[in-house]
This record gives structure tokens, C-alpha cells and sequence, in this order.
């Protein structure tokens, strides 16, 4: 750990990046690439969402317009959760704290299991 970041610095958040003392920088960038993990994460939930509203898969409209509904929301609420969480790590990492807990993955594969049992269900009809 080095010195605490001076008021002057131009780093934003400021209420992450003015607390504690700077990381070892090969924490911060690992952060760093969970954060964009995450990202390509919700590309590939608006990606889905892109093709079954595209290409017409053939299933009743409701349960194909609800799948959508549940993928869009989803990555919204991922983006959220990885903004949050990856602003949470970098100050934990900074005031020396525990990390805090693991939830997002948990709101995807919630999300993810709803996205199966519309489709699983549309294939029945």
C-alpha cells in the first residue's frame, strides 16, 4: 500500500478514490477486469435479446416477448450491480476492509433460470 490520494487528485469517484491508501495495482486491475467481465456479460444478455426479437423464433408471442422483458431488465440490473460492486471492492481494497459478499452472480442465474423455464415452457406448447 502507498499514500493516501491527495484531495487534488482528478480520479473519479471521489468517494471511492479519496479514502484510504492506494492498492497494489495488480488488485485494482484485476477489479478492473471483473468489472468488464460483467460487461461482456450483459452484451451477451442484450445480444439474446437482439435475436429472439430479430429472428422470430417461433414460440408463442408472450412467453418470447416475456423472455426478452427478463433478458433486457437483467443486463440493466447487471450493469448496475457491476458499477456498484466494483466501486465497493475498490474501496474495501483501499481502507484495508473485507471484501464485500458476492450477490450479483446470484441475481444472473436467478434471472437466467426464469429466461430456461419460459423457453423450456414455449418448447411444451
Amino acid at each position: 500500500m502507498t499514500e493516501t490520494p491527495s484531495k487534488e487528485d482528478p480520479r473519479h469517484p471521489h468517494w471511492v478514490y479519496h479514502h484510504g491508501s492506494e492498492p497494489d495495482p495488480r488488485f485494482t486491475l484485476a477489479n478492473e477486469r471483473t468489472f468488464l467481465a460483467w460487461a461482456r456479460t450483459v452484451l451477451g444478455l442484450l445480444a439474446g435479446a437482439v435475436a429472439l426479437h430479430s429472428f422470430q423464433v417461433p414460440t408463442p408471442e408472450g412467453v418470447r416477448v416475456g423472455v426478452i422483458a427478463v433478458l433486457v431488465v437483467t443486463a440493466i440490473l447487471c450493469t448496475l450491480f457491476a458499477m456498484i460492486r466494483w466501486a465497493r471492492v475498490e474501496r474495501a481494497m483501499r481502507e484495508r476492509r473485507p471484501l464485500p459478499a458476492f450477490s450479483t452472480g446470484f441475481i444472473l442465474a436467478g434471472a437466467l433460470l426464469v429466461v430456461g423455464v419460459l423457453l423450456g415452457f414455449s418448447l411444451v406448447l
